[in-house]
C-alpha cells in the first residue's frame, strides 16, 4: 500500500527481464529503463510526489552511472527511495552510494525472496516517511494541556469503557457539548491500544468543503482535478495500522457519506481519480457535539452510517453537570501555565467560589482559555476574586429574539422574564446553574418559571 510505483534501471535486459518478473509476482508493476537517462527525465516529468516510489538502479550504466542518477534523483525527488543492484566486484561502491543517500543495496546475482526483503523494507521506510511528514504537521497544532482530570462517576465509568474498549478494533462515538474534551478521549483508546506505536491521524470534517474533505480523506491522483499537481495521501492511507479520528462527523456532507460507508464496511477505498483499490487496517473514532438522531430524521445524516460507526457509543457530560471537579481542573491547569511561564500563580478561594457559581457553555476548554487568560494578565501571585468577577461579567449573554431592550416603558417583569431567558439560553437550559447565576434559589426559580408560563 505505501509502495506504488516502482522504477528498474538496468544496462542488462537479463536483470530488467528477472526484476520484471519477480514484482510482478508480488504483485506491482514496475517501469522498465535501460539507462539512467531516461529514468531521471520520468521522475521530473512525474513531480516528487506522484513518480517514483522506489528506485531499484544498477551501480555500472554507460553514461550516467547509478551514483550519479542518485544524487540527481535526491535532487528531484528526495523521498524516493534507492536500492543499489551491484556485482561483488564493485561493493564499496555500492556503500559509497548508501552514504550519498541510497537506502539499501543488492549484491549479484540475487534471489527472488531477497528483492521481496529489499521491497518489505522499502515499505517500512516510506510508511515512517508518511508518519514523519503527518507529525510535524500534528504536532505544531496539538495542545497536550487538555489532560483528564475527575472523579465524577459518570467520567469515571467514560474511563473504564476506554479502557474495555482500547484493545478492541470497533469504531466507537463519542458524543458531547464542544469543549467537553471528545479529541483527549479519543487520544486515551489510542494510546492504550495496540496501535499506539503509530501516530493517530485526525481530519477535521467540519473544516472542509466536500471536494476538499474527499480528498482530504482519501487522497487524489496527480491530475485528478484542478491544482492536483501531485500524488497526494490521504487520511485514511496515513493512518493504515494504526486511528483514525473524524472530528465532528456530524458535518460531514451527505455525498460522502456512502463513500464513507463503504470504506468502513470493505476496508478499501480507492484515491480520488485513481483506480487501483487499496486496502487498509484502520480503527475509526469519531466525534460529534450534534444529536445524530435528530439528523437522521432530518435526512442529513444516514442511518446505515451511524449505525457503523456508533458500535460503542460513548458520552461525555458536560462540565455544568460535574462541577466538583472544577477546582481539580483549575490547579491541573494554573500547573501547566506555570511550567510554560515559570510563574505558579494561586486562586483566592473566593475566587474559586465565582468559578463555581458559573455555568461553563464552553466546558472543559472555556474554563482551560480563562485560567490561561488569568495566568497572563493577572500581575499577582494571587489571582483576587475582583479579577475573575470581572472576567465572568464580561462573557455577555446571548441575544434571544423577541426579548425586550433596555428602554423606558419595559415593565419590570417584562425585564426579569428576560433575564431569565437570556440566562437559560447560557447554562444550556440547566436550571440548577440559571440559578446559581442569577443568586436565587431553584425553588425560587421554578416559580418564577411558572409564573411567567416559561418551564421547559
Amino acid at each position: 500500500m505505501t509502495i506504488e510505483s516502482i522504477f528498474i534501471v538496468d544496462d542488462d535486459p537479463f536483470i530488467r527481464d528477472f526484476m520484471r518478473e519477480a514484482l510482478s509476482r508480488l504483485g506491482h508493476e514496475p517501469r522498465i529503463f535501460s539507462n539512467g537517462k531516461d529514468a531521471l527525465a520520468a521522475i521530473r516529468a512525474d513531480g516528487p510526489s506522484a513518480g517514483c516510489d522506489l528506485l531499484f538502479s544498477d551501480m555500472v550504466m554507460p553514461e550516467l552511472d547509478g551514483l550519479e542518477l542518485l544524487r540527481r534523483v535526491k535532487a528531484v525527488s528526495p523521498d524516493t527511495i534507492v536500492v543499489m543492484m551491484t556485482a561483488f566486484g564493485t561493493i564499496e561502491n555500492a556503500v559509497e552510494a548508501v552514504k550519498a543517500g541510497a537506502n539499501d543495496y543488492l549484491l549479484k546475482p540475487f534471489a527472488v525472496d531477497q528483492i521481496e526483503v529489499a521491497l518489505l523494507k522499502a515499505e517500512d521506510q516510506r510508511r515512517l516517511l508518511n508518519e514523519n511528514g503527518y507529525l510535524r504537521t500534528e504536532l505544531s497544532l496539538r495542545d497536550d494541556r487538555d489532560a483528564v482530570v475527575s472523579e465524577h462517576p459518570a467520567m469515571r465509568r467514560v474511563y473504564d469503557n476506554v479502557d474495555r474498549v482500547a484493545r478492541s478494533k470497533a469504531t466507537v462515538l463519542i458524543h458531547g457539548e464542544t469543549g467537553t474534551g471528545k479529541e483527549v478521549i479519543a487520544r486515551l483508546i489510542h494510546e492504550r491500544s495496540p496501535r499506539l506505536n503509530r501516530p493517530m491521524v485526525k481530519v477535521n470534517c467540519a473544516a472542509l468543503s466536500e471536494n476538499l474533505l474527499e480528498s482530504e480523506l482519501f487522497g487524489h491522483e496527480k491530475g485528478a482535478f484542478t491544482g492536483a499537481t501531485d500524488r497526494k495521501l490521504g487520511r485514511f492511507e496515513l493512518a493504515h495500522g494504526s486511528t483514525l479520528l473524524l472530528d465532528e462527523i456530524g458535518e460531514i456532507p451527505v455525498g460522502l457519506q456512502a463513500k464513507l460507508l463503504r470504506v468502513l464496511e470493505l476496508e478499501e477505498f480507492e484515491r480520488v481519480g485513481g483506480t487501483k483499490t487499496l486496502r487498509l487496517d484502520v480503527r475509526v473514532i469519531s466525534t460529534t457535539n450534534r444529536n445524530l438522531h435528530d439528523e437522521i430524521r432530518r435526512g442529513t445524516f444516514r442511518e446505515d452510517l451511524f449505525f457503523r460507526l456508533n458500535v460503542v457509543p460513548i458520552h461525555l457530560p458536560p462540565l455544568r453537570e460535574r462541577m466538583a471537579d472544577v477546582p481539580g481542573l483549575v490547579e491541573h491547569f494554573l500547573d501547566g501555565f506555570a511550567a510554560e511561564t515559570g510563574e505558579r500563580k494561586t486562586i483566592a478561594e473566593p475566587g474559586m467560589k465565582l468559578l463555581l457559581d458559573y455555568a461553563w457553555p464552553g466546558n472543559v476548554r472555556e474554563l482551560r482559555n480563562l485560567i490561561h487568560r488569568l495566568v497572563v494578565m493577572e500581575p499577582a501571585a494571587l489571582i483576587p476574586a475582583e479579577t475573575i468577577r470581572r472576567e465572568l461579567q464580561t462573557r455577555s449573554l446571548p441575544d434571544a429574539p423577541g426579548l425586550p431592550s433596555v428602554t423606558v416603558g419595559t415593565s419590570i417583569n417584562d425585564m426579569e422574564r428576560g433575564l431569565i431567558l437570556r440566562t437559560l439560553e447560557h447554562t444550556a437550559g440547566n436550571k440548577e446553574a440559571a440559578a446559581r447565576i442569577l443568586k436565587v434559589s431553584s425553588r425560587t426559580l421554578r416559580n418564577k418559571l411558572a409564573r411567567y408560563e416559561m418551564a421547559r
